[in-house]
Order: C-alpha cells, then structure tokens, then sequence
C-alpha cells in the first residue's frame, strides 16, 4: 500500500492544476529522477501537450472573472486527470488496486478543485487583479514543491497535502460570503445580457 501516499498527494494536485503535475511526473520520469512513473506520463507527445495546457493555464488562472471561466470547464477534467494518474501510478507500484488509487486520486481532486473555484470566486469579489496573481503564483508553487517532495518522500508530502486541503476547506467556509456575492453577481450579469439580446439594438430614427 506505500502508494497510497503518492496517489493521495497527486491527486490533490490534480484538483488544482492536473497539466502541472502530469508535466512534473513525466519529466521526472523522462529524466530518471524517479522510477514509480509510468511510462504513459513520459511519452513526448503527453509531456507536449500537458506543456501547452499548462501555459495556457498559467495565463488564464491570473485574469479575473476568466479564471473562474476556466476553473468551471475543468470541473470535470481535474478529477478525472486526477484519477487516471492515481490509477497509472498504482498500475505502475502494483501495491494498490487501480480502481481504488483511481477512486482516491480522482475524489481528492475533486474535493482540491472545489476548494480553488470557491477561493477564486472570492478573490474576484476584490476590484484590484493582483490578488489572483498572487493565489496563482501561490497555486503553481505549492503545487510544483509538493509533487517533487513527493517524490522524494510521500509520506511526509501526503500530510502536508492534507493540512493544505483541510485548510482549504475551511478558508472556503469562512470566505462563503464572498462567493455567494460573487454567484449574484455572474447570476445578474447573465441575465442583463439576456436582457439585451431579447430587446436588440435600438432601431434607427
């Protein structure tokens, strides 16, 4: 069961940035660093593309309004990348069965990926763009010294990806007013544009 650790930390990564952690997996596997990576992650067409999504990622997490956009459309995805890599990582140690690593990997990014949105709608009740900035950069670093102490010893980065999670969850409850005001807000948004494509453009005089 050593795994489990490994398959708890990245799946908590995933929640938060997948692109960053199927990035770091393969080069470290690509580069001998660790032996516990599965081939899949290493393949250079996987390593590109995790590449260029990650970039894509790290532009769109620091603009406001845009990386609640996003953080919704990967709703879906950062579990299940989530999952897949916790699934790989197990088929790869076979101490653990992949659909058990799958179910704790793609939970835990699951609970990760709410913990971001619901801090990001918060953030973005703030007019000023630099906090996003900063949790954005906070993100990548937390994410990238996490996965490589993982590495290295996962033991001790699993606990120190559930002390981050737990805290995340509870900054989120805390700040659950900040995001109810900033649902109101997309909500009223919505609807005035609604209401202007029903009446359409003034007609000429």
């Amino acid at each position: 069961m050593s795994v489990i650790p490994l398959v708890f930390t990245s799946g908590w990564a995933s929640g938060i940035n997948a692109y960053a952690v199927v990035l770091l997996l393969g080069v470290f596997g690509a580069t001998g660093v660790s032996d516990e990576v599965p081939a899949a992650l290493q393949r250079t067409d996987v390593l590109i593309v995790a590449g260029a999504l990650f970039l894509c990622e790290v532009v769109a997490d620091k603009i406001p309004y845009v990386d609640s956009v996003w953080d919704t459309a990967h709703t879906v995805i950062r579990p299940v990348a989530g999952a897949v890599i916790a699934a790989l990582l197990a088929g790869e140690s076979g101490s653990l069965p992949e659909l058990a690593a799958g179910a704790i990997g793609g939970s835990t990014a699951l609970i990760s990926h709410l913990v971001k949105a619901g801090t990001r709608m918060a953030v973005n009740t703030s007019p000023e763009p630099f906090s996003n900035i900063g949790m954005s950069i906070a993100e990548d670093l937390g994410v990238a010294g996490v996965v490589t102490f993982a590495i290295f010893n996962p033991v001790a980065a699993a606990v120190i990806a559930a002390v981050l999670l737990l805290l995340g969850i509870v900054i989120v409850i805390f700040l659950a007013s900040r995001i109810r005001r900033f649902l109101r807000r997309r909500a009223q948004r919505r609807e005035e544009k609604r209401l202007a494509g029903v009446e359409g453009p003034w007609p000429p005089g």
